[in-house]
């Protein structure tokens, strides 16, 4: 099997790769697994023990147990330097890559507190041993590579006899997504050029996000369905970002696909645009 291997990337850049090789030898991985549960019970008068309503997961701790093997006494003191700035917890959220050989998956984390150098038995003349503690907010592990499809265009034409004949055109597509991770991930999707009223289903539900906007040609409309990091943008071929919230249809739901097959699909009632779906599956562990 693979010798495990980590790599730490904080939010200035700075990286630092944890292997089964010096300087930074990697002993062990705390936490990859295990993640306490909340489960949330309620209880009505003169009833016997309890009803299940939902468990929400904690944040996941890990720990990374950690040889510095140096060449001198000076090396030694460059190895504590280099892991304390890159681990450095005033720096903020940084991302964690956990690979086995078999399985690669990332992860959100904070530094929880600056690494130590405990002496006596951690420390002989060249080697240092650290336990570096961290938090990931979002207890799940997704994979290194996004699925991202681009969706294929149809046209279908109305005519409607009025006084004077109205010709009304729609754009769309549907397919299958699949979810192979342990819990519904949330999705980005592009609308890119112009486009009258974007709307995306998930067919499977009926759940839909709608747009009362017209997106002019060049623009992109982005939907992001992120607990916490919900958006609504349209970007402008400069770049500008033009926050589209308040043009949501109030019945929308930012959905998220299940785990298992989804049908999505996407509409327009005028436009040529490109859509691209995007979404990352997410796992209970590694």
């Amino acid at each position: 099997m693979t010798a495990e291997k980590v790599i730490f990337t904080n939010a200035k850049g700075q990286s630092v790769e944890l292997t089964n090789r010096s300087p930074f030898l990697l002993e062990s991985v705390e936490g990859r697994g295990e993640v306490d549960a909340d489960v949330q019970m309620q209880t009505a008068p003169y009833q016997d023990g309890a009803t299940y309503v939902d468990s929400l997961l904690a944040t996941r701790s890990l720990t990374l147990n950690v040889s510095l093997i140096a060449e001198n006494r000076d090396d030694l003191n460059s190895l504590r330097h280099q892991i304390s700035s890159v681990f450095n917890p005033k720096i903020g959220k940084g991302k964690l890559v956990y690979s086995n050989g078999q399985t690669e998956r990332e992860i959100e984390v904070v530094v929880d507190g600056s690494p130590a150098f405990p002496v006596g038995d951690a420390k002989g003349k060249w080697f240092q041993r650290t336990a570096i503690n961290l938090i990931a907010p979002d207890p799940y592990w997704r994979d290194i590579f996004t699925e991202n499809y681009k969706l294929e265009d149809f046209v279908g034409n109305f005519r409607f006899k009025f006084r004077f004949p109205v010709r009304f055109a729609t754009r769309g597509d549907s397919r299958i997504l699949i979810n192979k991770g342990d819990i519904p991930t949330p999705i980005i999707v592009e609308f890119r050029g112009a486009a009258v009223n974007p709307k995306i289903t998930n067919v499977t539900t009926g759940e839909f996000i709608k747009v009362n906007r017209t997106i002019p040609p060049g623009y992109k409309l982005v939907l992001d369905t992120s607990f916490g990091n919900k958006r609504v943008e349209i970007v402008a071929p400069d770049g500008v970002v033009e926050n589209a919230f308040h043009y949501i249809d109030l019945e929308s739901t930012f959905f998220s696909l299940e785990v298992g097959e989804t049908k999505f699909g996407f509409i327009t009632e005028g436009g040529n645009p490109e859509v691209y779906v995007e979404y990352k599956h997410r796992y209970l562990s590694v």
